[in-house]
């Protein structure tokens, strides 16, 4: 049986040097990733244009079952992902919820690539 030739490995720290500190802490790792984890949903997408194009800048619950033929759980389920992940706010009215979005939100989340 021939054996193969060991070659010894180079010793160049400053190539192989860990960095000191990530570029992107854990906390703000999770934060952006919050976000994107809301956005990779087609039907939170879709929820979110929605309340985007809404003239009155709000749009009830009751409203944004249809257009996405789910039920209202699912639908508040949906939504409540997107008020997590700072993109909508929610304002209880009676028994329905009414959803706009949070001013700036869409600008940060545009951002979000380009900060990293």
């Amino acid at each position: 049986m021939n054996s193969l030739p060991v070659l010894a490995a180079e010793t160049d720290e400053a190539c192989c040097a860990p960095s000191a500190m990530p570029a992107l802490g854990a906390e703000e790792a999770l934060e952006k990733a919050l976000v994107f984890k809301a956005l990779s949903d087609p039907n939170r997408l879709r929820l979110l244009s929605m309340v985007k194009a809404e003239a009155a800048g709000e749009s009830c619950v009751c409203d944004l079952t249809g257009p996405l033929d789910l039920g209202q759980p699912t639908v508040s389920h949906h939504l409540k992902i997107l008020v997590d992940a700072g993109l909508l706010h929610r304002e209880k009215r009676g028994t329905w919820a009414y959803y706009s979005l949070v001013p700036g939100a869409l600008e940060k989340t545009a951002g979000l690539l380009a900060a990293l």
